[in-house]
């Protein structure tokens, strides 16, 4: 009979922080492993040392390399696979003699931990049981005294070893977060804080549970003493202190993408979970997450230099301002109103951002294929702010031109015959049977994307929440064979 493998889970450090199932495990157990580099220590070894017998057969998983580099011909990666493979081997010969074999690991076995490599490698050979530990991220907030995580708030935990960039975007779009493996890195993360606009309530700890424990704020931390066991923890932002009054705040005009969170970019979250105040059209403030302390100013959609003034006159008086606006802030939406009312000399003292988001056309686009594959123009069929005669001869010139039209604003509840007058322009230029993307609340509950002749054109199935995709000559549609309609322009342009 073979013995049976143990994942043994210990805890941050404390050797009263480990389960009783663990002690009981390891005191059960024929073989104890553990993982230690080249000097010899284990920290495992040192949590569970008082458990140990004086019969176990002790297993010292020794690292070939941990920081340092390597003649290995397969580099840092194929060091650690052979001896990976070479440890595994070691401990499959306890397990076919009879043995049990408990793996120590501190942590949680499968959080981060050595022991998921042996796991992989024999947990399908051998009966298998793994033991839950007290993790490093557990320790560290109970040693703040501070929620980690609360209500609705989402919790991201972020290896220091990845990209600045990425752990910028990352830290900028979640709500809490606690990047681990610090060490060598901590100067990339310190970065990656600050530059997501979240350094200011990340806290450090360090060791937590064990000898040389240490809590600050991590702002204040030199980075020439931060060890690898070491966490940086963005606590709960559920009923935090917001900072003391600003002289002055500023305005940030978001891009929230044509629908729901799948559509915001890691920069907007941040931006939206870091105001103190929400500006916008309701219907699109409908979209952000409530925030405990964040004050939320909804207001019709026909109000928008309201709307900006309002924001500049929140920010004036120190708070940090999000506008919201749908799609992209800067296409037919948000950002002009923001910055015309902040041109004014009043408000000339603002900072003012604007922030990208998906637009209506390219989100339209992308679910029909690539209508926009090639030049194009945009041009909005309201004629609220301008004469319809200037758009008709927009449309004309566009048309002459053989570019491919993304129409926004086509019509509504008011205006009813825009878009068959623009059909009737548009067909003086381009062939009847030229596609059109008839794209309506894409992203939404209730997205519905055709593909129809112009000349077949409907304008009563067309409203305010529809954008028109009008093909040039080049444009081409093609049903394929497993009933997919796509669209596309082709880059390359006949010579003439």
């Amino acid at each position: 009979m073979s013995g049976k493998l143990y994942g043994v889970g210990l805890g941050p450090g404390d050797p009263s922080l480990m389960t009783v199932r663990a002690v009981e495990v390891i005191g059960e157990a024929d073989v104890i492993a553990y993982h230690s580099a080249r000097h010899g220590r284990s920290i495992a070894r040192s949590i569970a040392a008082r458990h140990l017998r004086d019969d176990h057969i002790e297993e010292r998983l020794v690292y070939p390399v941990t920081t340092e580099t390597t003649d290995h011909p397969g580099g840092y990666q194929g060091a650690m696979e052979e001896f990976y493979a070479e440890s595994a081997a070691r401990l499959a010969a306890h397990l076919d003699a009879g043995r049990t074999v408990a793996v120590l690991a501190e942590g949680d076995p499968l959080f981060y931990g050595s022991y998921m490599h042996m796991h992989k490698r024999l947990a399908d050979r051998y009966d298998t049981e793994v033991i839950p530990g007290v993790t490093s991220v557990s320790a560290a907030a109970a040693r703040l005294g501070a929620p980690l995580a609360e209500g609705e708030e989402v919790l991201t935990i972020l290896p220091g070893t990845l990209p600045e960039e990425e752990l910028t975007a990352r830290l900028a779009a979640t709500d809490v977060a606690v990047v681990m493996k610090l060490g060598r890195t901590f100067p990339k993360v310190r970065r990656a804080l600050e530059r997501s606009g979240r350094l200011a309530d990340t806290r450090y700890v360090e060791r937590a549970t064990m000898s040389g424990e240490r809590v600050a704020e991590l702002a204040d931390v030199d980075a020439e003493s931060v060890p690898y066991f070491a966490v940086a923890v963005l606590p709960s932002q559920v009923d935090a202190e917001r900072p003391a009054a600003r002289e002055r705040g500023e305005v940030v005009v978001v891009g929230t993408g044509p629908a729901g969170p799948l559509w915001l970019t890691p920069e907007s979250r941040g931006a939206l979970a870091a105001a103190d105040d929400l500006v916008g059209y309701t219907t699109y403030l409908d979209r952000v997450p409530s925030r405990a302390g964040q004050a939320r100013h909804g207001s019709d959609n026909r109000v928008e230099s309201e709307r900006a003034e309002f924001a500049l006159d929140l920010a004036r008086r120190g708070r940090r301002v999000a506008v919201v606006s749908g799609g992209d802030p800067g296409v037919f939406a948000m950002a002009t109103a923001v910055l015309e009312a902040a041109a004014q000399k009043e408000y000339a003292d603002i900072p003012v951002r604007v922030l990208p988001g998906v637009t209506a056309a390219n989100a339209a686009a992308a679910r029909a294929g690539a209508p926009l594959g090639h030049d194009y123009a945009t041009i909005s069929l309201s004629d609220r702010l301008k004469p319809w005669e200037v758009i008709a001869e927009r449309l004309r010139a566009a048309a002459a031109a053989d570019l491919v039209l993304a129409l926004y604003n086509p019509g509504s509840r008011s205006r009813t015959w825009q878009v068959g007058k623009a059909r009737e322009l548009l067909l003086e230029h381009r062939a009847p049977d030229t596609p059109v993307v008839v794209a309506r609340d894409v992203g939404g509950s209730e997205e519905r994307v055709r593909i129809v002749r112009l000349a077949d054109l409907d304008p009563a199935e067309v409203d305010m929440r529809t954008i028109l995709l009008v093909g040039s000559s080049q444009t081409r549609a093609v049903r394929r064979d497993d009933g997919q309609d796509i669209v596309w322009t082709p880059r390359r342009y006949p010579e003439v």
